[in-house]
């Protein structure tokens, strides 16, 4: 190895190096096993987990999980902020779901659902059929796919 690849190769071990944690500031990401939406899932992190970054790449930064586990996420999942998981001085309660602290943050909850669905002032009817929907990745890829979409061929 000459110097130049040498100090080149030290360089971007050191960017690695002194790279900060970031935060997951999305509900659950799936680490990739590629840099690519269709790539393999690796593991899920959850909302406000910290991950170890390298440099990002085409919108996808390489990862490392706390538990060891390495992949690509894109970089819409993270935030180079911490993500404190707690209210006031003491840690966040965990008895409620991320889906009901996102409907509070915006002023919906249980109780107010509740009292639309007893005043009969909305109709739950296709909100409660939309709620049931699951999509699978494969049915994603799919779609991708046969839209010709972005990543769809990989």
């Amino acid at each position: 190895m000459n110097i130049r690849t040498g100090f080149v190769l030290l360089l971007a071990l050191a960017e690695v190096a002194m790279a900060p944690p970031m935060s997951v500031q999305v509900r659950s990401a799936k680490v990739r096993a590629t840099a690519s939406q269709l790539g393999t899932v690796v593991t899920t992190v959850d909302y406000g987990a910290v991950v170890e970054a390298g440099a990002l790449d085409k919108g996808w930064y390489p990862v490392t999980t706390r538990d060891g586990k390495t992949g690509w996420l894109h970089e819409s999942a993270l935030s180079k902020k911490p993500i404190a998981m707690r209210s006031g001085t003491t840690d966040a309660a965990t008895g409620v779901s991320s889906d009901e602290v996102a409907i509070a943050g915006k002023g919906f909850n249980e109780q107010v659902e509740q009292k639309l669905r007893t005043d009969g002032t909305f109709d739950f009817t296709w909100v409660d059929k939309m709620s049931a929907i699951t999509v699978t990745e494969e049915q994603i890829q799919a779609f991708r796919q046969e839209g010709h979409l972005p990543g769809g061929a990989q």
